[in-house]
């Protein structure tokens, strides 16, 4: 059991999509539903020991959007990165301001980091091509 009583992680997750921020409901409005790219996302996804705001299983994706308690956070925040490029994810993070400031710009940046993905199964050239 942890620190905080929650015994799997899916509680936790569960807890925090009842409890979601502004800005996270905000972003979840703009990217649920194949919105963007036509790609699917959850919400408070558990991938090893994090839960991760946003995934894109598919396309080895996640948003994290960070508050203020964040900006004193910033080693456990590159080790939480680390751990999911480690495991094959793209991380691309978001201020809580900018998402509900400038949210059509946010999405805008999903929509690259979507299309600057590599290939899952890149093809090979054919010998003699």
């Amino acid at each position: 059991m942890s620190d905080k009583g929650y015994t799997r992680p899916t509680a936790r997750a569960r807890e925090l999509r009842l409890n979601a921020t502004d800005a996270e409901r905000r972003l979840w409005q703009a990217i649920s539903a194949r919105k963007v790219a036509g790609i699917r996302f959850n919400r408070q996804v558990p991938i090893g020991p994090f839960i991760c705001d946003f995934v894109s299983r598919g396309a080895r994706l996640v948003i994290e959007v960070d508050g203020g308690q964040h900006d004193w956070r910033a080693d456990e925040d590159a080790r939480r990165t680390r751990y999911l490029e480690a495991q094959g994810f793209r991380v691309i993070r978001f201020w809580n301001n900018d998402v509900l400031e400038r949210l059509d710009g946010v999405v805008v940046t999903i929509e690259r980091a979507l299309v600057d993905r590599p290939s899952p199964d890149p093809s090979r050239k054919r010998e003699g091509s």
